[in-house]
């Protein structure tokens, strides 16, 4: 979704300015134009900058948020890397319009099972720059996406820098659609 007019927030609304990564608060009536929603999240432009809005959100900017059923679990289902992986392809860094999966920025992903403990999710992933203010933002929000898997119990998202990220690690799909080839 890209809306070319403005929409005025309908309440305060938290927002984390982009590229910094700091919270802030957009008062209401603050005139936004939504650039980019991918993955339940918007990144909205206004007079302040941009900032990152998440789905729970939705509301300020007059839209709905998604399904709460997501969120539902049974602890007793068994999961699924490849979920886990889909999941993940629905988390996008605001400024690029590729997941961070074809940006080749998961490293790792492991689902680890206990009788006692449950079912975790450990994923190692890096960012395009080290100093991207927006890094634990991104880290949230694939977490928050592991979490709504069914039988999910735990989700653990490290951000490793080893090996550095290049853009030799895009994949096919995440090249076509930044136009690399």
């Amino acid at each position: 979704m890209s809306n070319n007019h403005e929409i005025a927030l309908k309440r305060d609304c938290e927002a984390i300015q982009i590229p910094a990564g700091l919270k802030t608060t957009l008062p209401a009536g603050t005139e936004v134009i939504i650039t980019q929603s991918l993955g339940g999240s918007y990144t909205i432009a206004c007079d302040y900058g941009l900032f990152r809005i998440a789905d729970e959100n939705a509301d300020a900017l007059g839209l709905e948020t998604r399904s709460a059923q997501e969120q539902n679990k049974d602890s007793a289902e068994t999961v699924d890397e490849k979920e886990v992986w889909e999941q993940l392809r629905t988390v996008y860094d605001p400024e690029i319009p590729v997941n961070i999966v074809d940006l080749g920025l998961v490293y790792d992903c492991q689902v680890v099972t206990d009788r006692e403990s449950g079912t975790k999710v450990e994923v190692k992933m890096t960012l395009t720059a080290p100093g991207c203010g927006m890094g634990p933002a991104i880290a949230q929000d694939a977490r928050s996406k592991i979490l709504t898997i069914p039988g999910v119990d735990e989700a653990d998202v490290e951000l490793v820098w080893d090996p550095p990220w290049n853009q030799h690690m895009i994949s096919e799909v995440g090249k076509m659609k930044l136009g690399l080839i």
